[in-house]
């Protein structure tokens, strides 16, 4: 019995060091692998929004570069700042340090933000594809940025759209809307009015609005060339833009009013959706819709 004894002692005498060893080893492991997955984190997501700032930045001056008359290439230098504080924050783990009322507060503030935007880009999508009805009482082509050599990309998409649609219709008149802005030539109409000459359309079925200088505009002046109860009438322009285009049309007094979809280039395409989710929430806010 004392032999057994002895040998069980002299057993654990010898396997105590080797398992300690065992779980010391296990336990370095353990840390090392845990080390190892807090500096992937460390250095992966703060890449991760360094690449989108980098990006926005990009996107920011491709957008500056297609001289659209508009200031709102300025949002993507803004969000590009924003993605590189995040990578900030995240890398310097600044977070847990800054006080808790501001988190909350900046949290908020960036959710409600996102619902809206989302919501507000649900409402654009649902027209984006809209094609009209055929043998509309008269189409308004809302105008864009023109140049001294005619319109702009997305101008003449509104306009080839336009053409197509009075060539299938051939009793529908249109209106063509747009003033002068301070980086044009000349008034949008008229560049309208002469793109679709050039193209065929006769001249006793335009009529030209060339005093307007924003959208809501447009839908106003043009009224003045038919009866807005009770004609139909169609409004031509971008995709990304038809949603507003309708509501502010039907905000105006427009009784049998629709949609026509122009194609818009794809490169601009985010940028023009993200812009009219802001005009969206202005026109709801100012009562425009």
């Amino acid at each position: 019995m004392n032999s057994n004894n002895n040998e069980n002692e002299i057993f654990e005498e010898q396997v105590t060091p080797l398992r300690n060893l065992f779980i010391k080893s296990k336990n370095s492991n353990n840390k090392h692998k845990d080390n190892k997955y807090k500096d992937k984190w460390t250095w992966s997501w703060p890449l991760f929004w360094v690449v989108m700032a980098i990006l926005s930045f990009l996107y920011g001056i491709v957008v500056l570069l297609a001289n659209s008359g508009t200031k709102f290439f300025l949002i993507w230098f803004l969000i590009g700042a924003f993605f590189a504080c995040v990578a900030l924050v995240l890398h310097k783990r600044l977070w847990r340090k800054i006080p808790k009322a501001v988190r909350v507060i900046f949290t908020a503030g960036l959710s409600l933000g996102l619902v809206i935007i989302l919501l507000t880009q649900g409402l654009v999508w649902s027209k984006v594809f809209s094609k009209g009805q055929d043998n509309l009482d008269v189409i308004v082509v809302l105008g864009s940025q023109v140049y001294k050599s005619g319109p702009s990309l997305t101008l003449r998409y509104r306009l080839d759209t336009a053409i197509d649609y009075l060539e299938k219709n051939p009793n529908t008149k249109v209106v063509v809307s747009g003033g002068q802005g301070s980086n044009e030539p000349f008034p949008e109409a008229e560049g309208m009015r002469d793109y679709l000459l050039a193209n065929g359309i006769a001249e006793d079925r335009i009529y030209v609005e060339n005093k307007s200088l924003d959208t809501n505009e447009n839908i106003r002046f043009s009224a003045r060339f038919f009866d807005p109860e009770n004609d139909s009438v169609g409004i031509v322009t971008n995709n990304f833009h038809v949603y507003r285009g309708v509501q502010l049309a039907k905000g105006q007094g427009y009784k049998n009013v629709c949609g026509i979809s122009a194609p818009s280039h794809w490169v601009y395409f985010v940028n023009n959706m993200l812009r009219e989710s802001f005009g969206v929430v202005k026109d709801f806010v100012f009562g425009n819709f």
